[in-house]
């Protein structure tokens, strides 16, 4: 087992929200020499310099301004991600108390496939905001890390059907059960005395927070041979990793840009999601002069990494014949006539022959044509900011499920492509 897959893993497991992948991300940047930019603040972009910038805490730009050649002819190799993955959010008003059970009511973030979230150990993890003893108000990480709550299934001597035709109620049957008690707990009690546990001797009042569950059961290498990486968040954490993994390994010579935003899986329309601005205002700073940075942008390519449906081999039939992407036969082009994915045949061709020149073989997708299809942050990027762009992504089974498998084959294929298209001289 490779040195990345490992510390692909504990990535993975530390990153139980995009607020702590974005954690994550920062520490691996400020150990490259990467220096953090704040918004707020007036920025003096210096020739080969390293910077990132976070808006929200759970989205990230990381670039790397040119030693020597001017933006506005030489452009911007971009790679595109998102941070947030499925899963099931703890409400403002969570605490229920039934037949002497504590409960936590919970909302559906994206399209979770439910079915997996039952008979889990979970446990609990975001970001708080309290206000201090000081009478500031300041926000932290949270993770309870241990197994904190669970949904039980309905035994099936109560449900003889189960297996047949049982539908989920996200109302009725999703609310956690996290203990047992004579009275209703408190969340927000819960919750300050978890950051107190964790070191903040300075919390008051918790105001608010987001708060989601997660499966505590760690990243693991599956097959006779390790052939595949099972885990949760595979979507799309996988692309944040590998993006960053590329960006790190090249030359960092070029002019290059990494960009994870959060809320991909609600539409992305937020502040910090892909179809707010903050990446056009980063182009902004990076390039002031509006015609050199329309230059620039027109000199640039895109490449948004998010990961793609394998063919199942017991569900082959919901894939088109001869668009099936097999995991571990290499990184997948996705492509859509119409334009739910951002890729065309010259921003395509591009990317077979970067990866070709690593000796990385190609897969496409295309959805059935009796069968709707799913998208990304590319078409959105695209159309935003006028770059050609291309969608591609690692072959993968069960995404949205609580656990997800891709091929680790595919994983390191796709970084050494990834790396080469920041080490190119002309995109």
């Amino acid at each position: 087992m490779s040195d990345s897959l490992t510390d692909l893993q504990r990535f993975l497991a530390a990153s139980p929200t995009p607020f702590h992948a974005v954690q994550e991300m920062v520490e691996r940047l400020e150990k490259s020499g990467f220096k953090s930019l704040d918004e707020r603040d007036s920025w003096d972009l210096k020739a080969s310099g390293r910077y990132f910038t976070l808006r929200n805490g759970s989205s990230i730009v990381a670039w790397v301004m040119p030693e020597e050649s001017d933006l506005a002819t030489s452009g911007m190799r971009m790679v595109g991600a998102h941070t947030d993955s499925p899963c099931l959010k703890v409400k403002p008003e969570p605490d229920i108390h039934r037949h002497g059970y504590q409960q936590l009511g919970v909302e559906v973030y994206g399209g979770v496939l439910l079915n997996p979230w039952f008979d889990r150990d979970l446990s609990m993890a975001g970001r708080v905001n309290y206000r201090a003893v000081d009478g500031s108000r300041q926000s932290a990480l949270i993770n309870f890390e241990k197994p904190v709550a669970v949904i039980p299934s309905l035994a099936i001597h109560l449900d003889r059907e189960a297996n047949k035709s049982r539908s989920i109620n996200a109302q009725t049957y999703l609310p956690v059960i996290t203990g047992q008690g004579e009275e209703k707990a408190s969340f927000k009690q819960l919750l300050k005395q978890r950051l107190l546990e964790q070191g903040a001797d300075d919390v008051g009042d918790v105001l608010d927070y987001e708060i989601v569950l997660y499966d505590t059961q760690q990243p693991s290498l599956v097959g006779l041979n390790e052939e595949f990486l099972v885990s949760a968040r595979l979507d799309n954490l996988l692309s944040c990793f590998m993006g960053l993994q590329g960006l790190l390994s090249s030359d960092l010579t070029q002019g290059c840009l990494l960009v994870c935003n959060d809320h991909e899986e609600v539409g992305s329309m937020s502040a910090a999601g892909a179809q707010g601005p903050m990446l056009q205002q980063v182009l902004e700073r990076i390039a002031p002069d509006a015609e050199e940075r329309i230059r620039m942008i027109q000199h640039s390519m895109m490449i948004s990494a998010d990961n793609a449906h394998g063919i199942h081999p017991n569900f082959a039939d919901k894939h088109d014949a001869n668009h099936g992407p097999l995991l571990n036969a290499g990184p997948v082009i996705k492509i859509n006539a119409n334009q739910r994915y951002a890729t065309n045949s010259e921003t395509s061709a591009a990317f077979r022959d970067m990866a070709e020149q690593v000796d990385v073989p190609v897969q496409a997708f295309v959805v059935r044509s009796d069968m709707g299809c799913g998208s990304t942050i590319g078409p959105i990027t695209a159309s935003e900011l006028g770059v050609k762009t291309i969608d591609i992504g690692v072959p993968q089974f069960a995404m949205h499920s609580i656990r997800e498998m891709a091929g680790t084959r595919d994983i390191m294929d796709l970084t050494k492509v990834l790396t080469k298209f920041f080490n190119e001289k002309a995109v």
